[in-house]
């Protein structure tokens, strides 16, 4: 017989986290069995959603703490006697001010956080956390907008629609969230998915190379370096005729051959991951003698025109390879319509556009909520409505 009220509410939604998982993996169980989940074929995508918190509520270091000295006396003077409540009022304020205070001391470690993520002095300086949800982090949102919120992964099998995976992260960007949505994959049905197709934002050299590792077959899409190449050489001024396609490549003497006919060396590599990257330069004093050097580098005074040539490693050149394909084309063609689906269905169905709840652990139970009433929707959409009017 206790009333029921927001915190009633928000307390159950977020403190039966272990259940709701074991409830999401239950329900994928009886999908499979169904013929309704296959992981032949998973799309990942993410999508941002916005945080219970204002992009007003960020502050520095100082500010948090004077915010945080505050609080600390507002909860040293609780229970003044001048202060005439009832009880149930009086254990809110209470409720209230301590959690306010373990907010502030939250968002100063969530700001260390931030700066470790920074580079530069001055950014680090610069750095806030939000006061109300010191775990959101600001984000670009799907309105083109900036705004605190959290990044959604969601993983979804090919078959019939149905989510396999939920994550959520701190990251404004994609690029680190793939291998994490595969472990979830695996980690609720018990396997590895056969393929997993995923768009720009997830496809770098590091995920390609650790999907090659476990045997799991990547397809994405391809940044056009050719293509991005061609404009950093427009905005330097250089001719078309001298782009780093028209110079001429010598796999014997380990050099290149410019248009104008004179030879870059060899002057050494880099490392990264996935890729080496072998520098190649031309004599300063012939490029400076050349009558093409407006044409070729303009406004290089003090040193002769570069090239650089990648080396990818094997699973990177055979993931390109096989982008080049018709087959794997049009199998990333149908990515959009999959993995799209879910994310718009859960924000104008189940209205998912912004979080109630505060906090990582809280937001994730708040995601697999929206999650597993989508796959039960298309669950009676598959399965039983079309048996039930057929009968009726």
């Amino acid at each position: 017989m206790q009333e029921i009220n927001h915190h009633t509410l928000s307390d159950f939604r977020v403190g039966h986290g272990a259940a709701l998982d074991e409830l999401f993996v239950e329900a994928l169980g009886l999908l499979s069995v169904e013929g309704l989940i296959t992981l032949e074929r998973v799309m990942h995508d993410g999508t941002k959603i916005q945080a219970s918190a204002g992009a007003d509520s960020f502050r520095r270091e100082k500010r948090i703490r004077e915010h945080l000295e505050a609080a600390r006396e507002q909860v040293v003077s609780m229970g003044d006697p001048r202060e005439e409540t009832t009880a149930r009022q009086r254990a809110a304020r209470e409720r209230a001010k301590r959690e306010r205070v373990a907010r502030l001391e939250q968002a100063l470690g969530e700001l260390e956080k931030i700066r470790e993520a920074k580079s530069g002095e001055e950014a680090k300086t610069q750095a806030r956390a939000s006061l109300t949800d010191p775990e959101a982090r600001i984000m670009k949102q799907p309105n083109g907008g900036y705004a605190p919120g959290y990044n959604v992964q969601v993983s979804t099998d090919a078959a019939q629609g149905m989510i396999v995976g939920v994550g959520v992260s701190q990251s404004a960007s994609d690029y680190g969230e793939l291998v994490g949505g595969v472990e979830r994959v695996e980690e609720n049905l018990g396997r590895k998915p056969d393929q997993v197709v995923a768009d720009g934002g997830f496809t770098s050299r590091e995920n390609i190379l650790a999907m090659a590792e476990q045997g799991v077959d990547l397809v994405g899409s391809l940044d056009e370096h050719h293509a991005q190449s061609a404009g950093q050489m427009k905005r330097r001024g250089v001719s078309e005729a001298f782009y780093p396609q028209a110079f001429a490549y010598d796999a014997e003497q380990n050099q290149y051959r410019c248009p104008a006919g004179q030879f870059l060396r060899h002057t050494g590599h880099e490392k990264r991951i996935g890729v080496i990257h072998h520098q190649y330069r031309a004599d300063r004093r012939q490029c400076a003698a050349c009558p093409w050097k407006d044409s070729c580098c303009p406004g290089n005074e003090s040193t002769g025109r570069r090239i650089t040539r990648a080396v990818e490693a094997p699973a990177v050149q055979a993931f390109i390879e096989k982008m080049g394909t018709d087959a794997a084309k049009a199998v990333y063609r149908l990515r959009g319509a999959v993995a799209e689906f879910p994310n718009a269905w859960i924000k104008a169905k189940i209205g998912l556009r912004q979080f109630r709840v505060r906090g990582l652990p809280k937001v994730l139970c708040e995601a697999l909520w929206a999650c597993l009433t989508y796959n039960i929707q298309q669950w009676i959409r598959l399965s039983w409505r079309t048996p039930l009017a057929a009968a009726s």
